[in-house]
């Protein structure tokens, strides 16, 4: 197929990047309201990130192996089906009340959105000039920021009741009050959860009936691939991809610690309510995330994209020792502020991370969205930290200490190792 005639298929795949995004940016809006609904400590709702991100961990490698096997085409479907189900789970965990069944419906959902993931990046950043791969990733990640900016808007319109008693409140109420609270709580999430599994439904029926060009990636010696190491863990001999799996450990971590307990950190530092912390978290900080990718696009024709990402990361470093320093209003823009210069740094790893990869770029693109396991880990370190000390506001030490490291990648750890090219010329 000319190159001409891969725009449809760009554009097409290019809306699977709101999927992804909407399932990850609705967690914030999710983390407070099952903790009133379900009764958790702020540990225990973290596993909510833990669930969807285990799922990306467990997934990641069967997506790879299974999109070597079947394309890419077939990747997407499979990945749509899982999302739908897992949408549709929601009705009866919150029927239940049920915790567990709620995080087993994340799982499903986060598992569908892994195979899209694994896809989409590498489908995008093939389809196409590899000079450019960087820039085309950033601009269809652009349009994941449409989803990052919905979600919280939707979740805190639909999901969140802004109805916070307080532990004395619900001390006074009587056994039947406080079940109808609490159930009156869970059900909100139903009708947005069927129309989301109603919509993917919409979408794999579109991609059913789509033809789409299944890219092969170029695998000269040039490109670094070595003969007899397609699609192995052999894979990781390349320096500059460990380093970006590491460096997309700790992104992930940061962008999903720095969410998931904004409403929780408006109301400690300046008092904000749900509603209200769920409006600026959307409208604010989301949409200048989805500013920052099409900004992010346009400056890398003049920066290159390791430095825009070390220049992102040191930014984001100060803006969370304002954070961590201040109250009110100052703290909470500073916070705010943060995804505008973390929005191009997914797209980026992921580019210099598969650059000169050949035909294990499949195989690295599983491991790297694996490596989204790092939005586990940070989200339950800071809810064990603040359990601890009382203060979600101390533990954003955890997101700085995330952008420190992608500082690192961005200013060194994204070289390509120039000897493995000559490794194989000889």
């Amino acid at each position: 197929m000319a190159r001409k005639n891969y725009l449809f298929p760009f554009i097409l795949v290019t809306s699977l990047f709101f999927l992804w995004a909407f399932l990850h940016n609705i967690n914030p809006i999710l983390i407070p309201h099952l903790k009133k609904a379900c009764h958790l400590s702020d540990t225990q709702s973290s596993f909510i990130d833990l669930s969807v991100s285990l799922a990306y961990f467990l997934i990641a490698i069967p997506a790879g192996l299974f999109m070597h096997k079947f394309g890419y085409k077939n990747g997407i479907l499979l990945g749509l089906t899982l999302y739908a189900v897992g949408a549709f789970l929601f009705v009866p965990a919150a029927s239940d009340r049920n915790y567990f069944l709620f995080l087993f419906a994340l799982f499903v959902i986060a598992s569908g959105a892994t195979f899209l993931e694994a896809v989409a990046n590498p489908y995008v950043s093939i389809l196409g000039d590899k000079e450019t791969a960087a820039q085309r990733l950033n601009f269809a990640q652009s349009f994941n920021g449409l989803g990052a900016f919905i979600a919280p808007i939707v979740g805190g319109r639909f999901i969140l009741t802004g109805v916070e008693h307080s532990a004395q409140e619900i001390k006074q109420m009587s056994p039947n009050q406080v079940n109808a609270y609490l159930q009156s709580e869970a059900d909100t999430v139903k009708m947005p959860y069927m129309i989301i599994a109603g919509g993917v439904l919409l979408l794999l029926i579109l991609f059913l009936f789509t033809k789409l060009p299944d890219v092969k990636e170029d695998d000269s010696a040039e490109d670094l691939h070595a003969p007899g190491t397609n699609f192995s863990a052999k894979v990781l001999r390349h320096t500059h991809l460990r380093w970006a799996i590491i460096a997309q450990f700790f992104y992930v971590g940061a962008q999903v610690g720095v969410g998931s307990f904004f409403i929780r950190y408006a109301k400690f530092v300046a008092d904000v309510n749900e509603k209200q912390a769920a409006f600026l978290w959307g409208a604010i900080a989301m949409v200048g995330f989805m500013a920052g990718r099409f900004a992010g696009t346009l400056l890398m024709r003049f920066i290159q994209p390791p430095k825009l990402l070390s220049l992102y990361a040191l930014i984001n470093v100060i803006l969370l020792l304002v954070a961590l320093y201040t109250k009110g209003t100052v703290a909470l823009y500073a916070v705010m502020a943060v995804p505008f210069f973390m929005s191009i740094m997914y797209p980026t790893i992921f580019a210099l991370g598969i650059q000169g990869l050949g035909e294990e770029t499949k195989i690295a693109a599983s491991f790297l969205v694996m490596a989204i396991i790092g939005g586990a880990i940070a989200p339950l370190l800071m809810g064990f930290i603040s359990d601890k000390t009382g203060s979600i506001q101390v533990a954003y030490w955890v997101p700085l200490l995330c952008f420190a490291v992608i500082l690192y990648y961005g200013l060194k750890g994204h070289r390509v190792q120039k000897k493995i090219v000559l490794e194989q010329v000889l």
